[in-house]
């Protein structure tokens, strides 16, 4: 067994480093955690969308939290909104957790719309930084498709449901909780906290700030029971995202899923252009799947992804099809339409970068024209092989030839029979002008 190249045992040192890191971090949280003799806080930030990643780590926190007997979670939150699935699972967490759970909208000029209001109103105490909104909840199908109006009214109806047994319990305005979802009100910091009854507790500028107004106040848990927070000398922790949830939570960026989508069907097609290549059906294959989840997180049009696999489908034809380049044409057509309508989402976080669309049908485009010019360079040559190799080739007679009467040639430095319209001598030039089976015509040069 041979050792492994320097690239592999590059990549193999970096992974080891990236895992080892991770742990040494982690290591370092849960060692300041136990060696703190007063109040331990545990502060995450979940700047994403609302999707499995990000609430696995929620969950996870909540988690280290309820083990390490922590006097606070705070998660300071910006999302532009999420999965509903997901959600609940952060929401039931949240509600069960034996530690207390704060969720502060965060830095100024932040929100917390859709996924991330219902996450916010759930917590023990909802806190927002001046310049930061919440709200807009009201739901939207998953696939991105427009939903009939009893199919709308029927989601609609269920979250503001949900909001109402989450905002009852914990004394905030239940009539504007239901208002973000039916109607897809947001509000402001003052719109939420000087409301009759408020939808959130506090306005603090930072963390800190948030620290210091939460010391010596109770909270109201979920089940009624109520605790006097000590956050004055609290140490704080902060909880990041382990390596598995950082990688996944990237991949569920729209970009990435784009460009993850396109490459995986560039590389397929690669491979199916030249079998055997393997490298490229390798990466495809796992570009594909790598894509699919996150597009299993992202609202998705399913028009605009058939679109776009329909445009890389026309490219691959140009190849097999002689079409003057109208394929070539139709699939640059159909690949910026489909990746336009690709993510369909009002919220900015969730748009496709337009110059990154540009790029990639730029790019698939030149690849395209390219392998065309291939193709038809390879139509137009010469044929140097088999039958029609011979026409213009030039030998010598080696009988003598006429009209009607056969003789033999030789051409290639082999001896074929051949007949002439004209008279040749023998020994004298010839010049192939056709073949039929496995006698030649030919003339004088």
């Amino acid at each position: 067994m041979g050792l492994p190249d320097r690239g592999s045992r590059c990549w193999v040192l970096g992974a080891a480093v990236l895992v080892l890191t991770s742990a040494l971090v982690d290591q370092q949280a849960h060692s300041q955690a136990q060696g703190s003799s007063g109040p331990v806080i545990y502060s995450a930030e979940v700047d994403s969308i609302i999707h499995p990643a990000s609430a696995r780590y929620m969950i996870d926190t909540i988690d280290r939290a309820d083990a390490a007997n922590a006097a606070l979670v705070v998660f300071t939150l910006r999302t532009p909104g999420g999965l509903v699935d997901s959600t609940r699972d952060i929401v039931t967490k949240m509600i069960a957790a034996k530690t207390p759970i704060a969720v502060f909208v965060a830095p100024s000029g932040s929100r917390a719309a859709s996924a991330g209001f219902i996450i916010t109103i759930a917590a023990d105490i909802a806190a927002m930084a001046p310049g930061t909104h919440i709200g807009a909840a009201h739901p939207v199908a998953g696939t991105g498709a427009i939903m009939d109006e009893t199919t709308s009214k029927k989601a609609a109806e269920d979250v503001a449901a949900y909001v109402r047994t989450i905002a009852g319990p914990r004394g905030r305005n239940v009539q504007l909780a239901e208002q973000a979802v039916l109607e897809s009100k947001a509000f402001t910091q003052d719109e939420a906290i000087k409301a009759n009854p408020p939808l959130i507790d506090l306005v603090a500028t930072s963390l800190d700030d948030l620290l210091k107004q939460l010391d010596g106040r109770g909270v109201k848990r979920f089940d009624g029971r109520t605790e006097t927070l000590h956050t004055a000398s609290a140490t704080v922790v902060s909880i990041e995202m382990t390596l598995r949830q950082r990688i996944l939570s990237a991949i569920a960026h729209p970009n990435i899923a784009y460009i993850l989508l396109s490459l995986g069907t560039l590389g397929l097609t690669i491979e199916l252009w030249s079998p055997g290549a393997v490298l490229p059906g390798v990466v495809g294959g796992l570009s594909l799947l790598l894509a699919f989840f996150a597009l299993q997180v992202l609202p998705i049009n399913f028009a605009g992804l058939l679109l776009m696999l329909f445009g890389l489908l026309l490219f691959a034809l140009e190849i097999k099809v002689t079409s003057y380049g109208l394929l070539t044409v139709g699939g640059i057509i159909s690949l910026i339409f489909g990746s336009l309508m690709l993510i369909d989402s009002p919220a900015p976080e969730l748009q496709l970068s337009l110059a990154l669309v540009v790029s990639v049908v730029l790019g698939f485009t030149a690849i395209a024209a390219f392998l065309v010019r291939l193709a038809l360079a390879s139509r137009r040559g010469v044929p140097v092989t088999g039958a029609e190799g011979l026409i213009g080739e030039r030998g010598l007679a080696i009988d003598p030839l006429a009209p009607g009467v056969r003789g033999r040639v030789r051409v290639h430095g082999e001896i074929w029979s051949a007949i002439a319209s004209e008279p040749i001598v023998d020994g004298g030039p010839i010049t192939v002008t056709n073949v039929d089976g496995l006698t030649l015509t030919v003339r004088k040069p």
